[in-house]
């Protein structure tokens, strides 16, 4: 709760606290160009560098090679495309970093490896178990017709195979 506490009002406090100094230094149309700017040439950068991974991923595919790092790859795209539109510089420079191969390619398998040690000892991701969407207090699944603690069962006397 307080990690989207913060990421909700003092990112964008310090987004727009850089925005305002700079609109200072170089005038309000030039900040806002440079907003612009920024989200035209990341939106291009997201795509080219999208395709890219894609094409990477199908190729890996074609040679038996497993997909993880590459879906981790463009997984850093997606969210650096994200930021980069989002205005703000903060942003920008992380959208950037993880557009661009170089940065992308060296955070990418740390990432995995954090992601594969929390499926690995069950960890929670942000209240959901590492089983991909359950509820952490989910009840076990049981069998349909598997005895119920007062020892009846869902199934009707009347259910039979279809012979």
């Amino acid at each position: 709760m307080l990690r989207l506490f913060l990421l909700f009002t003092l990112v964008p406090a310090i987004e727009l606290y850089l925005l305002m100094q700079i609109g200072g230094l170089i005038g309000v149309a030039e900040t806002v160009l440079l907003i612009v700017l920024t989200g035209i040439a990341g939106s291009y950068m997201a795509k080219r560098e999208g395709m890219a991974v894609l094409k990477q991923l199908q190729e890996d595919a074609q040679k038996g090679i497993p997909p993880a790092d590459r879906l981790v790859e463009g997984l850093l795209v997606l969210i650096g495309g994200v930021l980069l539109i989002t205005p703000g510089v903060l942003t920008d420079f992380f959208g950037f970093s993880l557009i661009a191969p170089w940065t992308r390619r060296a955070l990418a398998p740390a990432l995995k490896k954090a992601v594969m040690g929390r499926v690995a000892t069950g960890g929670s991701m942000g209240g959901f178990s590492a089983s991909f969407g359950a509820p952490r207090h989910a009840a076990p699944p049981q069998k349909p017709d598997a005895p119920k603690p007062d020892g009846h069962s869902d199934k009707s006397p009347f259910d039979h195979p279809v012979l």
